[in-house]
């Protein structure tokens, strides 16, 4: 039986994970709604909870990606949850976190949609073309002065068919790239495959970089090789993301920058 106002795809999430076998996902909470499963895993950081605790929700009625923006999926349709890392030995590590966790749900979201082309914007998106379809938001919990845990939060656009004005030219969903024959994407499934890449791939990244990804992450970068503009108004074309995570960009002076952090926006 379904936990009241979760549908019968999510609530099948814990025990999809916990056949996976993997040290993210448990324990798992499954809420039919609350402000931010971000708000729920820093919350629980405070209180104990261990190392790979996820808190997935079906509907979020303050949910947010960088920068403070607002996270918009209607109840049924996404897949909405955090976990909570407290085997992370560096904080600056952050932003490898972050691009590790875009690939394990760009790696799920392409399972789950096995002929859409799928790709990693950076630093924290997850696209089909040029269409976002699951964004990444990466936070650290603090005591005192002491970074004592991360929390990665993710949201992925998935049943959904229609979006709202404002973002409906720029939003996507795995239901939206599935095609005849491919079967009704599942979220218990997508939830279970994105822990899984990531407790794969999490230890090697925070302690050494994204050495071990990098041929990956470059196969699957949306920005290589394309004209982009910064915050600060630089452009440049992207050439990559290095190990530690920023974006390598070559100046029309022939300079390589490396862009740690900001939005980028694609010129043409």
């Amino acid at each position: 039986m379904s936990p009241p106002g979760v549908a019968p795809d999510l609530a099948r999430a814990a025990d999809v994970v916990a056949a996976r076998a993997t040290a993210l996902g448990r324990p798992l909470w499954l809420l039919a709604s609350t402000t931010s499963t971000n708000d729920e895993a820093r919350r629980g950081a405070r209180q104990g909870a261990p190392h790979g605790a996820t808190w997935v929700a079906e509907v979020q009625t303050a949910g947010r990606g960088r920068q403070g923006r607002a996270w918009f999926s209607a109840p049924g349709e996404g897949l909405l949850f955090s976990v909570l890392l407290r085997q992370v030995p560096d904080p600056s590590r952050a932003p490898q976190i972050a691009l590790v966790a875009g690939l394990a749900v760009r790696d799920a979201v392409a399972r789950a949609a096995p002929r859409a082309t799928v790709a990693i914007k950076w630093p924290n998106d997850v696209v089909v073309g040029s269409r976002k379809v699951a964004g990444v938001l990466v936070e650290a919990v603090s005591a005192g002065p002491r970074v004592e845990s991360i929390v990665v939060g993710i949201g992925v656009n998935v049943h959904a068919r229609a979006f709202p004005d404002d973002i409906a030219q720029r939003a996507t969903s795995v239901a939206l790239n599935v095609q005849p024959g491919d079967g009704p994407p599942d979220r218990a499934e997508i939830l279970a495959d994105v822990l899984s890449g990531l407790d794969h791939d999490l230890h090697v990244a925070t302690a050494r970089g994204l050495g071990m990804v990098r041929a990956r992450l470059e196969a699957c970068d949306a920005l290589r090789g394309r004209r982009v503009r910064g915050d600060a108004g630089d452009e440049g074309m992207a050439a990559g993301i290095d190990d530690e995570g920023r974006l390598l960009v070559r100046r029309d002076d022939g300079v390589m920058a490396r862009w740690a952090a900001g939005e980028v926006s694609l010129l043409g």
